[in-house]
């Protein structure tokens, strides 16, 4: 393992400086899902809710939340995305709907916490239109699934 790099040589919080590092592609992938109730899930899955198409605005709610992850997290640095993608995919066997969450970008850092905020994000306006109906909902397994570019290279998580 390597030092923490949002600390300085004193112990103290700072943003890394990356002005010195080459743009590269970079690409990020995260997933989490969101357990429900059986009757939950249906309700999303047969668009019968009564704020609307539960997984499309769940969508629009990620994509938006990865293009502000830097104003989220206080070290992050605003990026310029190239793509972000979301994917909702109900797993009635599970009782559950998974996101997926891809950020793409060229810079000289990387976009992991674009895709992962995308994931959080996702859910919880999932969590949040589908609350009325069933606050037991429970958000689990977020975590980063692979990354490339950079320095570091590529990463994938194994299953």
């Amino acid at each position: 393992m390597t030092e923490l790099t949002h600390f300085d040589a004193h112990g103290r919080a700072h943003m890394v400086d990356v002005g010195e590092k080459p743009s590269t592609r970079r690409r990020a992938v995260a997933e989490g899902h969101i357990g429900m109730n059986p009757q939950t899930l249906a309700l999303i899955v047969q668009g019968g809710h009564k704020k609307g198409d539960v997984l499309g605005i769940a969508r629009i709610a990620g994509i938006m939340a990865a293009k502000k992850t830097s104003d989220l997290i206080p070290l992050c640095h605003p990026i310029a995305l190239t793509k972000v993608e979301i994917d909702l995919v109900p797993e009635p066997e599970h009782q559950r709907i998974l996101c997926r969450a891809v950020a793409e970008t060229t810079a000289p850092t990387g976009v992991e916490m674009e895709a992962l905020t995308a994931v959080q994000i996702s859910l919880l306006t999932v969590y949040d239109m589908c609350k009325s109906v069933d606050r037991g909902m429970t958000l689990n397994a977020i975590g980063l699934v692979e990354k490339s570019g950079g320095k570091s290279g590529d990463w994938r998580r194994e299953r």
